[in-house]
């Protein structure tokens, strides 16, 4: 395995150490928006990306062409409908998702909550698609974004069926549940990750900002390596994961097959 370089510092002025400038400085251009921040001015652009106001708008100007960007009648900056466009051929999110979302919406009707599904991305999970019904207990994620692995349902599951390396750099940081910042026993953590192993599931309870139960079940390829997990999101309140466990592992396990699996864990 190659060993990955450390990221380069950028330096306000000046064209970035390696890589393709006008790309790198594109991209620096695009990862200024986030969830917190989905409308910029072109002051808060450049001053986010760390490029000067002259080339982020000369820049801005080439991705609002694309399509990249889009511009409001306030003149703030927004992610444009054309990277969704792209973004959607993804093959571990297009596809997925369109196998998934009839075994989703079954769920759904079921709970009348959140059915969620996401995949590993670096060391975090990757929301791919959420749907949730009128009433549901509050979301702490959106889909698109990131959650932790240690600390949301289908992210234990995403853990648990992680190679042992990666398992290991993951249990030797400090880890806090989120969001009550409650500090994660690595004894306990390894605990539960083999439960997950064992039992093909994963019950997680979150105390804040609402009592929450989620229950979550791997997803299988042709290979039958885990590429996604599934789960539900319910109130605490007269949950009754012993009921919904075999739901959601009945609908991961129909998902799992329409992406080719022939066997996934606990059936013949």
């Amino acid at each position: 395995m190659t060993e990955e370089l450390p990221a380069q510092p950028r330096v306000r002025g000046r064209r970035p150490p390696r890589g393709e400038p006008v790309v790198d400085r594109a991209l620096a251009l695009l990862e200024a928006f986030d969830a917190n921040h989905p409308h910029l001015t072109l002051s808060e652009l450049s001053r986010r990306s760390g490029i000067p106001a002259s080339s982020a708008l000369r820049l801005a100007g080439r991705l609002l062409e694309w399509g990249a960007l889009e511009r409001g009648a306030d003149a703030r900056f927004s992610i444009g409908l054309r990277l969704w466009e792209v973004g959607s051929l993804a093959p571990r999110g297009h596809g997925l998702r369109q196998v998934a979302l009839p075994f989703m919406g079954d769920l759904e009707e079921v709970t009348r909550q959140h059915v969620l599904l996401a995949v590993r991305e670096g060391e975090e999970a990757l929301m791919v698609e959420r749907l949730s019904s009128h009433g549901a207990v509050a979301a702490l994620y959106r889909p698109g974004g990131r959650m932790p692995l240690h600390s949301t349902g289908v992210g234990l599951v995403l853990l648990a069926f992680a190679d042992t390396g990666f398992q290991e750099r993951v249990l030797a940081q400090p880890l806090m549940h989120q969001p009550e910042k409650v500090p994660v026993s690595p004894a306990a953590l390894r605990r539960t990750l083999a439960e997950i192993r064992r039992d093909g599931l994963s019950t997680f309870r979150r105390g804040a900002p609402g009592p929450i139960v989620s229950v979550a079940a791997p997803v299988h390829d042709a290979q039958g390596t885990v590429v996604a997990a599934l789960s539900v999101v319910v109130p605490a309140e007269n949950a009754e994961p012993r009921l919904l466990g075999p739901a959601v592992r009945t609908a991961a396990r129909g998902i799992s097959r329409g992406l080719g699996a022939r066997r996934v864990l606990g059936t013949a």
